[in-house]
């Protein structure tokens, strides 16, 4: 029997990775950030001292990358290295070397491999284009940039850490844009996702909608 898989993608802030969990936490499915492979890989590059445009390198760093995720911590190298990839700086490298690619083919099988019954919720920016082109439900999930950069400069500020808005904003709208150019997997919009703008929804909105619509394709048999 082959596990169902909803793939949420999206720019960087929108809120996916937190709808994506929530969605699976509902279901009892498995839950893959697929964004953490690539902060993992920039935070590993970094570490050893491989650029973050050294292409065979970082391909090279990524079929083997030693990571775990337990205990609801991402590890690297036997270190808990959760707090680490949430960095703004760390952010940046993985948009960086997630636009290479060697390095996506790389981490296209190890993503795949988190696909196990009873089903899979996943968050990225190629989910549903690439990685799980047949996957149950596709949502690209989304907010105004102003939005993003807002929710960016609260998570920040709420965990102590020094955070300013325009920059953040201006990250943002580099990302977006960088993500969207890029040759192999471009961020987009698939022809069957479903779109679901969350400027003005709340957390439970927005994982109450993915729902709906998981039931709804269920229901229908698609």
């Amino acid at each position: 029997m082959t596990a169902p898989v909803i793939a949420i993608d999206g720019p960087s802030a929108s809120g996916k990775g937190t709808v994506a969990a929530l969605v699976a936490a509902r279901l009892g499915f498995h839950y893959l950030d697929s964004g953490s492979l690539y902060r993992l890989l920039a935070l590993f590059a970094q570490r050893h001292n491989i650029a973050w445009d050294d292409e065979p390198g970082l391909a090279a760093a990524a079929a083997g990358l030693p990571v775990e995720f337990a205990d609801g911590a991402v590890w690297l190298e036997s270190n808990d290295a959760s707090a680490a990839i949430r960095s703004e700086e760390i952010g940046i490298g993985a948009s960086k070397v997630g636009a290479l690619p060697a390095v996506r083919a790389a981490l296209l099988q190890r993503q795949r491999d988190f696909c196990q019954l009873p089903g899979l919720v996943t968050d990225g920016r190629d989910m549903g284009s690439v990685v799980f082109p047949a996957a149950a439900l596709k949502v690209f999930l989304t907010a105004s940039a102003e939005e993003r950069a807002d929710r960016r400069y609260k998570q920040l500020i709420g965990k102590g850490d020094s955070a300013n808005l325009p920059r953040i904003l201006q990250d943002i709208i580099d990302r977006d844009a960088r993500d969207a150019a890029r040759a192999v997997a471009p961020l987009r919009q698939e022809p069957d996702a479903f779109l679901l703008d969350t400027t003005e929804l709340t957390i439970d909105q927005a994982v109450a909608q993915v729902l709906r619509w998981f039931e709804e394709r269920q229901v229908s048999g698609l």
